[in-house]
């Protein structure tokens, strides 16, 4: 996939709020440690430093939920972080996000920590964002 093709996956996935910009996703696919997993209808970027792990972004195309694109890409960057020897993964996901929300929590994420007013939707009230965390392997 092309920077193009990451931003306009991201656009339809994030209609409520900024979706990233081709130039952005160039930004971040260019800096080391940065990995993605998926095809055209999901994708995460998930960024790796030292044992460490932040999931930058899950997207998934709109006509393809409710299919399992997400969690199977979420265990796939994770499985890929693990064998990189990560222990710790985090992730921030907008408190209103029930959806997102449900994923993390059956795939063993639990909340660290919560960031006030971190998400501006296009039209709307600022949104908190949760930090959540999953360890893996030992630490």
């Amino acid at each position: 996939m092309t920077p193009e093709d990451f931003a306009a996956l991201h656009a339809k996935a994030f209609r409520a709020t900024r979706a990233w910009s081709t130039t952005e996703f160039a930004n971040l696919l260019g800096q080391r440690g940065v990995n993605w997993y998926g095809d055209h209808r999901c994708f995460i970027l998930i960024r790796q430093v030292a044992d460490e792990a932040e999931i930058l972004t899950l997207a998934t195309n709109p006509n393809h939920r409710r299919q399992g694109l997400a969690r199977a890409t979420l265990t796939r960057a994770e499985t890929a972080a693990t064998d990189a020897g990560v222990h710790r993964i985090f992730l921030e996901v907008a408190e209103d996000n029930m959806a997102a929300r449900a994923l993390y929590t059956t795939s063993g994420y639990t909340q660290v920590g919560r960031r006030p007013d971190y998400y501006l939707p296009k039209d709307g009230a600022p949104v908190a964002a949760l930090v959540l965390q999953k360890e893996r392997g030992a630490s």
